[in-house]
């Protein structure tokens, strides 16, 4: 499905949506916004992107957006997320110019322009604590 590419672990990576803001900031394998709040995780040779809950929401794109399948089955969530990271001490103020973004076709969508708030909120996948 997606071209395979390289993050550097040293470097920040920024996650951006389709019309060009800034959304994430990828330090090392943790995701964090524009405040330093932790709000998810990459994982796998296809960067795959969980939110803090381990819900899965797509995968990084080399231009900075987090793609997915339009029709896709949805994974459960993630048997282990890391813990709730602290906000790290070299998040940068402020993120460069974003890249050109190519067309996805229709076959895919920017989860971020999809669903802005995929990161904010508790996945219903979920089980409630009585259960």
């Amino acid at each position: 499905m997606l071209r395979t590419f390289h993050i550097d672990p040293n470097k920040p990576f920024f996650v951006f949506d389709t019309a060009g803001d800034w959304q994430a900031t990828k330090v090392g394998s943790f995701l964090f916004d524009s405040r330093g709040d932790y709000i998810g995780f990459v994982q796998g040779d296809q960067h795959d992107v969980f939110t803090a809950d381990g819900e899965w929401v797509g995968n990084l794109f080399p231009d900075g957006r987090i793609v997915r399948k339009r029709n896709y089955n949805r994974p459960p969530l993630h048997p282990n997320p890391p813990q709730k990271q602290a906000k790290p001490q070299n998040l940068p103020g402020r993120a460069p110019l974003p890249p050109m973004c190519a067309d996805l076709g229709y076959d895919k969508v920017d989860v971020l322009d999809w669903d802005p708030d995929v990161f904010k909120r508790i996945s219903d996948l979920r089980k409630d604590a009585g259960e």
